[in-house]
């Protein structure tokens, strides 16, 4: 196997034990971009390979002098292009910010650099991480890793196309409506949205209010993602809602789960649409599932559904307003912004704060809701996105399963839950169609269930025979 194929726990302990250079690993993912990255558009912003290298060169002989940073040391890191990162470009994808420069890094980002991770550039985004289809004027649009055609989904999509094509050996990403779990499901690697504040932000000028999003992992295995959560989980009092701990449980080898039960909701009984072979894929995992020694069975929640989706307009346009209306009330820079920001903030500043107090409500009667069906499951089943990749040309498709989608997202309305929510949810690999296109199915834990829901897919990943063994071959940008 080359350096790139290696599974990210292995690759560190080959780093570790010396038997690889950091210069190696390095020179070889940079090999790899400057191969693959032209065909996807996954990694923006990209540092010069020669200072890169020489931070690969520091880091041996940091280890030849017996120091240590961490997991991650000598690995080559592209961040996400909506996380802060000192002294490299964070556009948010927007011409807005096509200039700046932070002087201070996220606490995500803080925390994996500590662990000896090189930054090499960012990872592809929509404008402000809006919609799942990673486009933006400054970069376009990035490509599935299947075939650079379609969309790698969003708005983690350079990550999760980096991800599949070995550029990265992990990623990070972040999840308000579904950014880890749908570019995951489109490009067959594992996306994690954890608990919410289980990965502290603080950047957010509103560190108490603004809640539906969380930073998270990504990689090609469940160890990896559960070893990479180990580096960016922890209290921080920076975050005021960040969850005590300090990640440590997430780097032990994860432990079989005992014959655990699932629920599939799966189109919530005709509620959502869905392009044909979606839930077919997800279903035919179910077999390795029951494998585990429990079983799966149709689940039925008992939930208004449009009050929900209405619910969740609402948060999310009052989420959005608050961060951008300034930007908004500036007729120039107005009009640099996409139409679907625009709506957001003109829904968010429509609204009063009962109507924000009522959606809340809802919120929380849906969070008893689930919570009362995890009294019967263990885990709830979700298809990851209800399409498979489309054409990366199209900003959202129109139409779902012969049904008018009447919002830029109302195409992604299954992911809502779970962050609705704050509950911890995976997407892991469910398959592919006859035209080689990827699928993910969501495993949902309880509340603050991480390491459950991380070693149940593991356990799934072990009864499948691992992701990357059931791939159709090598990806469409390997084969070219």
């Amino acid at each position: 196997m080359s350096l790139t194929e290696l599974d990210a726990r292995e690759l560190s302990q080959r780093i570790h034990a010396r038997e690889v250079s950091c210069e190696e690993v390095v020179s070889a993912h940079l090999a790899r971009i400057e191969r693959f990255n032209p065909k996807v558009g996954a990694i923006v912003s990209l540092e010069p390979f020669d200072a890169l290298l020489d931070q690969a060169r520091e880091r041996d002989r940091e280890l030849a002098a017996g120091q240590d940073r961490g997991w991650m040391h000598g690995f080559p890191l592209a961040v996400k292009d909506l996380a802060l990162t000192r002294g490299i470009r964070t556009t948010f994808g927007s011409p807005l910010f096509k200039d700046f420069v932070p002087d201070q890094d996220s606490i995500v980002v803080e925390r994996m650099k500590a662990s000896g991770a090189i930054v090499i550039g960012k990872t592809n985004v929509p404008e402000f991480g809006l919609g799942s289809q990673t486009y933006n004027p400054l970069f376009g649009a990035t490509g599935c890793a299947f075939d650079p055609e379609r969309t790698a989904g969003g708005s983690s999509g350079g990550a999760a196309a980096a991800l599949a094509l070995e550029l990265v050996p992990v990623a990070d990403g972040s999840d308000m409506m579904g950014s880890l779990r749908n570019p995951a499901a489109f490009n067959a690697v594992v996306g994690f949205r954890p608990s919410q504040g289980r990965v502290p932000a603080a950047h957010s000028p509103d560190g108490f209010y603004s809640q539906l999003g969380t930073e998270g992992p990504m990689g090609r295995s469940v160890a990896d993602v559960a070893r990479l959560l180990a580096v960016q989980a922890g209290f921080d009092a920076r975050a005021p809602l960040s969850l005590a701990g300090d990640g440590a449980e997430f780097a032990s080898p994860l432990a079989s789960p005992t014959a655990p039960r699932f629920g599939w909701l799966g189109d919530f009984q005709g509620h959502l649409a869905t392009e044909p072979g979606v839930l077919a894929l997800c279903e035919g995992t179910f077999a390795a599932l029951e494998s585990l020694g429990g079983g799966v069975e149709p689940a039925k929640l008992e939930f208004d559904l449009d009050r929900l989706w209405s619910a969740w307009c609402t948060l999310r346009n009052f989420s959005v307003a608050g961060t951008h209306a300034g930007s908004y009330a500036d007729p120039a820079r107005r009009e640099q912004m996409k139409p679907e920001l625009r709506w957001e903030i003109e829904g968010g500043l429509a609204l009063s704060a009962l109507d924000v107090h009522r959606a809340g409500v809802v919120r929380t009667h849906w969070y008893r809701t689930m919570r009362k069906a995890f009294e019967r499951y263990d885990f709830l089943l979700l298809p990851s996105a209800q399409v498979f990749p489309f054409d990366k040309r199209e900003h959202w498709p129109k139409s779902v399963g012969g049904r008018a989608m009447d919002t830029y997202h109302r195409w992604m309305e299954v992911v809502i839950g779970p962050s609705l929510a704050g509950l911890p949810a995976i997407s892991v690999p469910a398959g592919f169609d006859a035209r080689g296109l990827p699928m993910g199915i969501s495993i949902i834990g309880p509340p603050r269930a991480d390491l459950a829901v991380l070693q149940v897919a593991h356990a799934f990943e072990q009864a499948v025979g691992g992701f990357r063994q059931r791939r159709p071959g090598l990806a469409e940008a390997e084969r070219s």
